[in-house]
């Protein structure tokens, strides 16, 4: 547990506050699954090592030797790489503490370990496959599926895999330079690589659909035989060593296509599947972008509370002139500082119980519910990293020129999440997917009750209902929107109409299961006087939601025209409450202290 600034007090009035568990709510945001105060642990003491600290000066390629030798030393705290690839818990958390440390590291963890090693164990046909090189890490994995002219429409691409039925082998092909594979690692930095690429099988010239086919690229001597590798501009945020990949001719064997239930290559050359489509079964082949969603999903919890936890604590340290001359004070006494950090708090404390809702109904679910709870990874995944990208700003700026500084840990944070924010699917993409589904294909919210007006307006249950008017009122906007007449009378045509009501409808839903998923953990908390806290925190984040939507919430009558003017003096008594609370809360997020002390502008250097 970090050593934090003891709070007690206002700086305003002096008066004594009392202490929250700060072990208390460090565990309840920990709790992620039967063990997961364990599991987080391991994570957080494997990058509380030295080599996870920062190292200036390095040029572009020792930053990603080093990003493999990180990746390496983490191996050695996964006792059975196999069952660890299967763990959706244990491969976020993993995302969820190297991030904010290290985002190259991360990157090719989360590839290696969910898209690469994942995809082969998904594999029913050959479950016996040697995977020893794969998780001893003398082979590093990597996963080549989008392509130059293909990016969210992954299920156009066009490289080729044939089947040669004389030598039973494929023969796997880049057609020509937009069919090549975008983006991947796959330079000879961090020793030898193979590949899971993704391919269209083509048999007798028929095509069956895309496939994934194990394809080694390079050994200890450079990339092999009918493979070209081009290394790509280096890109901001957490930057590896991104290529273009370019296959030849390159003849692999019978062995090396993945298949299971969306299909098996029978020795005569027919295709054996349970998936109707050529489209559904590319879908099911690389279904571990699910489990990659909830990656990004905890790389962004990372770096939000790591950032807070950076920002709050330097406003304890920094001291400016006060209003009396000769006085310094804390920055974190100015109210203009404090409610940005105050506000970003409570998301990043709603960012986090989602998170663990969502890991929870994935792990969970049944075939029957698999779409739900994929949709709610998907949009779980946009709302975090989108929130995250906001906090990490935020916070650099919060903490003035030093921020701007790579060595203070905080400076690479926003762009880092970029990256996540585009990988595993696009934020936007995957939340236009979720929210035509959602049009038709999920439940519209019940009515609520109009206020009468008496209701306090940090009561949850007057802010929740009224974020479920708003849900229900985009929800019914995207359905009128869909049948609106237009020129065409096309299915994109339709879709344009209601694409705008349609993402509203996505973010009020999200936010919704974000309150409820913060309220049932306030809800888990014992000590009287955490809680109470804690449902001011709650509080705040709800308030902030409505405030933003009362425009439309008074037009529905979620709210009463006194509510919605009684808003900023809600904001103001809760912020006022909990900003001597600040410094433990984000104590709390239990960022290592060896990450936090070697940091320069918290040592005082």
């Amino acid at each position: 547990m970090t050593m934090g600034i003891p709070i007690t007090m206002t700086t305003e009035t002096r008066t004594p506050h009392p202490v929250l568990d700060q072990a208390a709510i460090t565990g309840l945001l920990f709790s992620d699954g039967a063990d997961g105060n364990e599991l987080h642990g391991r994570w957080r003491k494997a990058v509380s090592d030295e080599l996870f600290r920062y190292r200036p000066g390095l040029g572009t390629q020792q930053r990603w030797r080093l990003a493999y030798k990180r990746l390496r030393s983490l191996n050695e705290q996964v006792p059975s790489p196999e069952h660890f690839a299967n763990d959706p818990r244990g491969l976020a958390a993993l995302h969820e503490w190297t991030c904010p440390m290290d985002g190259p590291t991360v990157t090719v963890a989360g590839i290696h370990y969910n898209l690469f090693l994942g995809s082969l164990l998904d594999d029913q046909v050959s479950p016996s496959r040697e995977l020893t090189d794969f998780t001893s890490m003398s082979r590093i994995g990597t996963f080549l599926c989008t392509e130059r002219a293909h990016g969210n429409d992954v299920p156009a691409l066009e490289t080729v895999a044939r089947y040669d039925r004389e030598r039973d082998e494929f023969v796997l092909h880049t057609p020509h330079p937009g069919a090549q594979k975008y983006m991947p690692n796959t330079s000879s930095a961090g020793g030898p690589k193979t590949a899971v690429v993704a391919a269209r099988l083509i048999v007798d010239d028929k095509y069956l659909g895309a496939f994934l086919f194990l394809t080694p690229l390079s050994d200890e001597y450079g990339t092999l035989p009918g493979i070209t590798v081009t290394l790509l501009p280096e890109r901001v945020g957490a930057s590896v060593d991104h290529c273009a990949t370019n296959f030849d001719n390159v003849r692999l064997p019978r062995t090396a296509l993945i298949q299971g239930a969306h299909g098996q290559l029978l020795p005569d050359g027919s295709l054996v599947s349970s998936v109707g489509s050529p489209r559904k079964r590319f879908i099911h082949a690389i279904s571990r972008v699910t489990a990659g969603k909830l990656c990004m999903s905890a790389s962004g919890l990372g770096v939000a509370r790591t950032a807070l936890a950076i920002a709050v604590r330097y406003s304890y340290t920094r001291h400016i002139s006060g209003p009396v001359a000769g006085q310094r004070v804390p920055l974190a006494t100015h109210r203009t500082h404090h409610t940005r950090l105050l506000d970003h708090t409570a998301t990043a404390y709603a960012m986090t119980f989602l998170h663990r809702a969502a890991t929870e109904r994935w792990v969970t679910h049944t075939p029957e519910d698999r779409a739900d709870a994929e949709r709610l990874v998907a949009v779980t995944k946009g709302w975090v990293t989108w929130r995250a990208r906001e906090i990490a700003t935020e916070s650099r700026e919060r903490c003035g020129a030093r921020g701007l500084f790579p060595v203070n840990g905080i400076a690479a944070m926003a762009g880092d999440i970029d990256g996540a924010i585009t990988a595993e699917g696009d934020n936007v993409a995957i939340w236009c997917k979720a929210g035509a589904e959602m049009i038709f294909g999920h439940d519209l919210a019940a009515e609520p009750v109009r206020p009468t007006g008496d209701e306090p307006l940090t009561d949850p249950g007057l802010l929740r209902r009224a974020l479920t008017t708003a849900e229900r009122y985009w929800h019914l906007a995207a359905r009128r929107d869909l049948r609106r007449d237009n020129d065409g009378g096309d299915a994109l045509g339709r879709w344009n109409n209601a694409s705008d009501a349609a993402l509203n409808l996505v973010e009020a839903y999200t936010v919704g299961q974000a309150a409820d998923a913060l309220l049932a953990a306030c809800a888990r908390m014992s000590d009287p006087i955490t809680h109470a806290v804690l449902e001011d925190l709650s509080a705040l984040f709800l308030l902030r939601q409505v405030s933003a939507r009362s425009g439309l919430l008074l037009a529905e009558q979620a709210l009463t025209a006194d509510q919605v003017r009684a808003l900023p003096e809600a904001l103001h008594t809760l912020t006022t409450r909990l900003a001597p609370h600040l410094s433990t809360l984000t104590e709390a997020f239990d960022v290592p202290e060896e990450h936090l002390s070697a940091l320069p502008m918290l040592s005082g250097a």
